[in-house]
């Protein structure tokens, strides 16, 4: 709405004399270029004005659904993750596919991505109060922002600002996997302007995290390497194997709702879930870094709260503000 508003602008300006000389047009077109490239800019409080109420009322809506699930957090963060890492934080992830085209939603990574309807029922809330105001791409972003701090994080400022995307195609979707190596996932983290220990500290989220049998099954039915704790290894063997459900197993066995650094403590021990997770502690580029979270719980809560903000910063300066999370304007 804010770029509608601004081209609606720079419309009526130009056309208030047509005989102005060159110098004014320019001078309009200036004003309107750059003014559009300041409001996609991020800022805190960025709804301090348009909706006030904005970031209470997603808060409100996490904490009721916090109360009876905690599991949100992991949800929200993993949807989270999975929307940055691809066109950037646009709220790409949460449109639905249509008969002729396939959305972000139905790739293959996505397709146990949960927490929609949280979505929904927070824009519902704003759209009630402030319509076409708040983003939906902001939206997500707050919401796991104060997930984290339900669940024992930092309660940390994020900046607003984020436009939802025109875009979401199941072709664009390639997030790394639970088996990669550390030098694999860095290149990813990298070509998005994030580094090592940004990577190291946001895998930490799977400090609240589960996964399916079928992320780890590898790991099970390989030969016994000495990389898993062997009273784990074989309590995972009985529970993937006591079900043709495919069920869930926690990231951290030790405190699996609470946002702490015990995940960094469990995968010094040889308790990592999935390969990934177990790598970060074995391969040398990160296993110092691994150390320091476990040892230390604050430097891993400022870090990934950083490190959150800056993977939030992923953002793109066209879109839109869209009324339904699901769909394009």
């Amino acid at each position: 709405m804010q770029f509608k508003t601004l081209k609606i602008i720079h419309t009526l300006l130009y056309s208030i004399d047509k005989k102005m000389n060159r110098k004014f047009a320019f001078i309009v077109f200036f004003f309107y270029f750059t003014f559009q490239v300041v409001l996609a800019d991020l800022k805190i409080g960025f709804y301090r004005t348009t909706c006030p109420r904005a970031e209470s009322i997603i808060f409100g809506v996490v904490r009721r659904r916090f109360t009876t699930d905690k599991s949100i957090t992991a949800a929200l963060l993993r949807m989270h993750f999975h929307d940055c890492f691809v066109r950037g934080c646009d709220a790409s992830i949460l449109i639905d596919s249509k008969d002729e085209k396939q959305s972000e939603k139905d790739a293959g990574a996505n397709l146990t991505v949960r927490g929609f309807e949280l979505i929904d029922e927070a824009k519902q809330s704003l759209e009630e109060e402030c319509p076409l105001t708040v983003s939906c791409a902001d939206i997500i972003t707050l919401a796991t922002r104060d997930a984290v701090a339900l669940a024992g994080g930092l309660h940390y400022a994020v900046p607003a600002g984020r436009l939802d995307g025109l875009q979401s195609n199941v072709g664009d979707v390639n997030l790394p996997g639970p088996s990669v190596s550390v030098s694999d996932v860095l290149q990813i983290f990298t070509s998005k302007g994030m580094n090592l220990n940004d990577m190291v500290t946001l895998l930490g989220a799977h400090t609240v995290g589960a996964a399916h049998c079928n992320f780890f099954q590898n790991r099970l039915s390989s030969p016994d390497d000495g990389s898993m704790d062997p009273a784990l290894l074989n309590q995972l063997k009985r529970n993937c194997t006591s079900s043709n459900d495919n069920p869930t197993a926690f990231l951290d066995q030790k405190t699996a709702f609470i946002f702490d650094n015990q995940f960094y403590k469990q995968i010094k021990l040889r308790r990592g879930i999935l390969q990934i997770d177990q790598n970060l502690a074995d391969d040398e580029s990160t296993a110092s870094i691994v150390s320091r979270f476990a040892s230390n719980p604050v430097t891993f809560q400022r870090s990934f709260a950083n490190s959150m903000i800056k993977m939030g910063n992923l953002v793109a300066n066209d879109g839109e503000v869209r009324q339904n999370c699901r769909v394009f304007n």
